[in-house]
């Protein structure tokens, strides 16, 4: 296990129910919920990030905001289950939920509810105290983490930021992160170029910017370092894909720690697509990670295409 490095996790742990249906098409009647699997936990990116890094060997701190509400208990008995309820896991009124549906073609929809998540506020001296120290400040892009930009800055810790499906640039709701990220990964769903291209208008538009990923689907990934290293990596799911809500956190959390933990993108990128194509074999958008012995075990068996190139 890696214990040197320490990473902070801020992000929303919410109640969320996968279930499978015949179909999304909400005027069907309605179908027998005895026919399909039904699976309830904890996930939300704040959660699937810390759960990703700490099964991997990462020291992980949670800062999160967990509801006093029914839903609550359900999330802070699952974070217990993995050793990520902390100092950083602070009470609020209710809790965040969200349901995830998958049809036998394998479509998806999925809704969350933050309630008043939106507007809450995590006591920025918690924060600080936490941050003290880390190797790392993973800042998911929800309003509660804003405020918490400045004071990872303000600590000398770099901040890695996973911007999801994004589409221009310069979005304004995406600024504070966007100007702060030492490492700044993206889904490719709404990029407006090539990823490549994308990765070049980061280091052109952000200077402190020194890693830029982009999330491919099925295609992998990509990953572009400012000293001019250009990885991209594929492969086919090890086992048949069952959902694909996560793999996005699971590919960026899975990159953070190889990178932490050795410094090489390339083989970093290779572990993070493995693990993420092995993710989408499960149901439930938080289970269905892999330790170190796990995944090294799996490249022995299951090849990652790899190409390293240059700018």
């Amino acid at each position: 296990m890696n214990t040197e490095r320490r990473v902070v996790v801020a992000g929303v742990a919410n109640l969320c129910t996968a279930t499978e249906v015949d179909s999304i098409d909400l005027t069907e009647p309605r179908r027998r919920a005895e026919t399909h699997r039904m699976v309830t936990g904890v996930s939300g990116v704040g959660a699937n990030l810390a759960v990703t890094l700490r099964r991997l060997g990462t020291r992980v701190d949670l800062c999160t905001l967990v509801g006093r509400d029914v839903p609550g208990q359900a999330v802070r008995a699952g974070l217990e289950r993995e050793g990520l309820y902390g100092p950083g896991c602070v009470d609020t009124s209710s809790s965040p939920l969200s349901v995830c549906l998958i049809d036998e073609e394998g479509h998806q929809l999925t809704s969350t509810y933050l309630d008043r998540l939106n507007d809450a506020l995590y006591p920025t001296e918690v924060f600080r105290e936490m941050v003290q120290g880390a190797d790392l400040a993973v800042l998911t892009n929800v309003g509660f983490s804003r405020p918490l930009i400045a004071h990872a800055r303000s600590a000398g810790v770099p901040i890695a930021v996973d911007v999801h499906r994004i589409a221009d640039i310069h979005q304004p709701g995406q600024r504070a992160w966007l100007n702060s990220a030492d490492v700044l990964f993206c889904s490719h769903e709404r990029l407006p170029c090539p990823p490549r291209r994308w990765i070049e208008e980061v280091f052109e538009t952000y200077p402190g910017c020194l890693i830029a990923g982009v999330g491919l689907g099925a295609e992998g990934a990509m990953v572009g370092t400012r000293d001019g290293m250009l990885v991209s990596a594929r492969t086919r799911p090890p086992r048949p894909p069952a959902n694909t809500v996560g793999a996005g956190d699971t590919l960026f959390a899975s990159f953070l720690h190889g990178w932490l933990a050795a410094g090489n993108p390339a083989q970093a990128l290779h572990d993070a697509v493995l693990h993420a194509s092995w993710f989408v074999g499960e149901l439930f958008p938080n289970t269905g990670r892999l330790d170190t012995g796990e995944l090294g075990e799996l490249a022995r068996t299951h090849p990652v295409h790899l190409v390293v190139d240059r700018w």
